[in-house]
Parts: structure tokens; sequence; C-alpha cells
């Protein structure tokens, strides 16, 4: 067993000033290698107001029944506040109903999503949970597909809503909704013409979308996404009077002050080994956002196992990266075995190796 032990890039450190938020949790989180940025009180449970429909929108854009017309149900006759005020009987395109949900934050819009992706909004809501499991929101509990609290009530963390947005931020059809500031549409019955409730979308240039939120009880709540530099990041702020203003503070904080660096790439991974005369490889490339000051305290430690008898594709090692000597990413190493038949030439050259 051989190990190697790679010195990247040094730096001369820099400063990294302190940021102002007044949400009582906040978290950012940046969304290609999931480090935590920056976090107040981000594991702490709390009403989460309409930032729920993230969840919402998400198990409707995955259901793959975008271009199907839906018609409203009574289920739409409970439904309060926030609307955009479809009719009973009307019809709409899943699609149209997502714009709806997330430009004007439609709770009527949500229950007919969710009755009709789950078949009843009790399922929809089992649907959602166990969509929350699957990313990794571990201390989450989703009770509706809108964030209504008065009746049930939705808790999340500023941590479990930012894997949330991060990984919603992989759909291009969700970013695209919650990046666009104006749609119309014609429904069955009228015509809507709907403006994006995200005042970051104009206000901050590097604003790529996001999701409002508001009940009396959960305060103000706000999830949004931006990017500048390949730097991509998303903000999320529970129970916040200054909102917007608390989530330019965090991406400007975030892109003064780091960049992101990649610092395994697959195209151009190759190890000096004397244990195969056949190609190694990694089936991923990792990017990481660091400060320069943390440039300095990266490692990556390479392993590779000898085997005396191995395949195309036999995993023969693996790749760790370290900051400040934490393991912060670690992947497999692969073996390629060209499949054309050697000749005494190639036995004889490896002989010698």
């Amino acid at each position: 067993m051989t190990i190697f032990l790679i010195l990247l890039i040094l730096l001369c450190p820099s400063q990294v000033f302190a940021v102002s938020v007044s949400a009582r949790s906040a978290c950012l989180l940046d969304t290609d290698s999931g480090r935590v940025i920056y976090q107040k009180d981000k594991d702490t449970p709390r009403l989460i107001a309409s930032i729920t429909k993230i969840m919402t929108a998400i198990l409707a854009l995955e259901s793959g029944r975008l271009d199907q017309e839906v018609t409203v149900g009574e289920e739409v006759l409970t439904m309060y506040g926030s609307n955009i005020y479809i009719e009973l009987d009307e019809k709409m395109t899943l699609l149209d109903l997502v714009y709806g949900l997330m430009l004007r934050s439609g709770n009527d819009a949500s229950v007919v999503i969710a009755k009709y992706v789950g078949g009843t909004i009790e399922n929809f809501v089992t649907m959602m949970n166990n969509k929350a499991q699957e990313i990794g929101m571990k201390n989450t509990i989703f009770n509706n597909p809108h964030g209504l609290d008065e009746e049930t009530q939705n808790k999340s963390t500023a941590y479990d809503m930012a894997l949330l947005s991060s990984y919603a931020s992989k759909n291009e059809d969700y970013m695209k909704i919650v990046g666009t500031k104006k749609y119309s549409v014609t429904s069955s019955k009228k015509s809507y013409l709907w403006y994006n409730r995200n005042k970051l979308l104009t206000s901050y240039k590097y604003t790529t979308g996001g999701k409002t939120g508001y009940t009396p009880s959960a305060g103000r709540t706000l999830v949004t996404n931006a990017s500048k530099n390949g730097l991509n990041l998303t903000a999320v702020t529970l129970n916040d009077g200054n909102e917007y203003t608390s989530h330019e503070n965090l991406y400007e904080y975030a892109f003064n002050n780091y960049k992101s660096y990649k610092i395994l790439d697959k195209k151009h991974f190759s190890i000096d080994s004397n244990f195969y005369d056949q190609k190694v490889y990694i089936k991923n490339s990792f990017s990481y956002p660091l400060t320069n000051a943390e440039k300095e305290n990266i490692r990556v430690l390479v392993q590779i196992t000898k085997l005396e008898k191995y395949k195309d594709g036999d995993v023969v090692g693996n790749v760790k990266v370290l900051l400040n000597n934490r393991e912060i990413y670690k992947d497999y190493i692969y073996v390629k075995v060209d499949s054309k038949k050697k000749t005494i030439f190639d036995y004889i050259r490896s002989w010698f190796r």
C-alpha cells in the first residue's frame, strides 16, 4: 500500500470580515460542495411559512406530469391568505400551477397540486416527509403543502431548508421558475399576470431565484439563490424582519471572502504509480469554496492498493481532501483496463517496470 501526499497552491492569507444578520436562524450554503459558509442557530426547528412550497414545487416538477391539465377541485375552497384565486372546475396545466405557487405563493395552488400529484393531500404530505428524509433534512416535519400554521404546522431548520434549496437548485425547471420575474397564463376561465414576490431578484443582481414566506407566528422567512464567479450559494433566514438586507449581506460576505477552487479534476487526474500499467481515474471532480487563508491548509491524500488480479472498473484506492487536517471529501479511485490484446512488447515493458 502506497500513500502519496500532494500539496496544493499556497497563497498569502487574507482577512475575513464578519457579517450582520438579524434573523433568529440563518444558514449560507455552497450548493456545489455542501459547505456551510455561515450559520446562526442553524439547527433549531422553527415555523417556516411559505418556504414550505419549495418542497411542494419540487415534488410537482419530479412527477413528470407538468404538461398535464389539472382541474381545480373543492380542496381550493378552504384556502385563505396569499392565493392566485383559481376557481372550482377551472383547468390549468400543472406547470402553470407551479408558477402561481412560487411567484405568488398561491396557497390555493398548493392544495390543488398536492391532491393532483399525491392523490390526496394526506398522501402528498407523506411524500414531502419522505423526500425530506431522502435529502437529509433530519429536523424537518411537514404537515401541509402550503405553510399556513393555524391548524397544522410545518417546522424545519435553516440548515435543512438550505439542503432543500441546494437540492432543488439542481433542477433546471425549478431554477427557471423561481428566477422568473413575470409570468402570464390563460386558463380555461381567465387570464393571469403574476409578478415574483422575491424582491431580491431585482434589488441584488447576483440573485438567481428563491421563495418568500410569512405568517404572524413564523415571522418573515426567505430562501434565495445567488451565483457569482463560479460560486453558487443558497441563503436561508427564519424569523427575520430585515430579510432582504440579511441575504445581501450574506452573499457579499461570501463573494468578497471566498472563491470556488477545483481541487480534483476528473479530466486531469493522474498518479505516478508502479502498481498499474493502466490508467487510474476518478469519476467525479470536486470544487470547494475557500478563503486565501484556508488554501495553505488544503491537502490531498491518495491511497493506492496493489491488486494481483483486477478488471476494468475495479476500485484500487481512494482520494481524500483535507482542510486543516479534517476530511471534507472522499472518493474512490478506479483502474481502466485496455480491452486491446497485449503484444509481446507490452509484456516486456510491463516486466521491466
